[in-house]
């Protein structure tokens, strides 16, 4: 892959805070039909999330320390190259076949992040269940990498079997519908509070800059 761009300016600076090494990589895909593709964007209520890849709670170098723990300390995640590449595979195999239409890979942040995200695309709310046996706070917001959050019309169930058989972990997260993104032993927070949490960021850290 190129890496076709860096810090190219000549003030990398925020605040203060010189700017943090932001390579570039460029990669160009094909795809035969748009219509058997997939977006973040829940497309209907009545459906249920699931999580592919396993999930170990990493959060180390994660923005959850970073923001909650204010330290940038450890290494990244591991990546299994083989897991990556079968957990990809059975994603774009869903996607292709017409099984799934919303799906988002968990990256920065972790997987209640990846389910905000989605629910603020789609103006669609969910419901999540408490993992076990992680800590909820590793299981939301750890960045283990080469994972996916679907959308299926099943109770899940026979997703998951259907990955085991693949070869791949899946994890039933809970449901998706409603006004709300709410988390088993928290308060809803309504889509429109995302939303505005979401859209509203910038001008208000760039007004926060203006008149510090």
């Amino acid at each position: 892959f190129p890496v076709v761009s860096g810090n190219v300016s000549f003030y990398n600076e925020t605040r203060g805070h010189a700017v943090q090494p932001t390579p570039n990589v460029g990669a160009v895909g094909l795809i035969d039909d748009l219509a058997a593709t997939a977006t973040p964007a829940f497309k209907s209520d009545d459906r249920t999330l699931v999580l592919i890849g396993d999930t170990g709670g990493h959060l180390e170098a994660s923005l959850y320390l970073r923001e909650i723990g204010n330290r940038e300390d450890g290494p990244p995640p591991p990546v299994d190259c083989a897991a990556e590449r079968r957990n990809g595979d059975f994603v774009r195999g869903l996607i292709e076949s017409g099984a799934i239409r919303a799906c988002h890979d968990v990256s920065d942040g972790g997987v209640l992040v990846a389910v905000a995200e989605m629910v603020i695309a789609g103006g669609i709310g969910a419901t999540l269940a408490a993992p076990e046996p992680l800590p909820p706070h590793a299981f939301w917001f750890g960045e283990d990498q080469g994972r996916y959050l679907v959308a299926v019309e099943d109770d899940g169930a026979g997703f998951a079997a259907a990955a085991q058989e693949a070869g791949v972990a899946a994890t039933v997260l809970g449901a998706i519908g409603g006004a709300a993104l709410t988390v088993a032993g928290g308060q809803p927070i309504s889509i429109t509070d995302l939303q505005a949490a979401h859209d509203g960021w910038l001008d208000s850290y760039m007004s926060a800059g203006t008149t510090g």
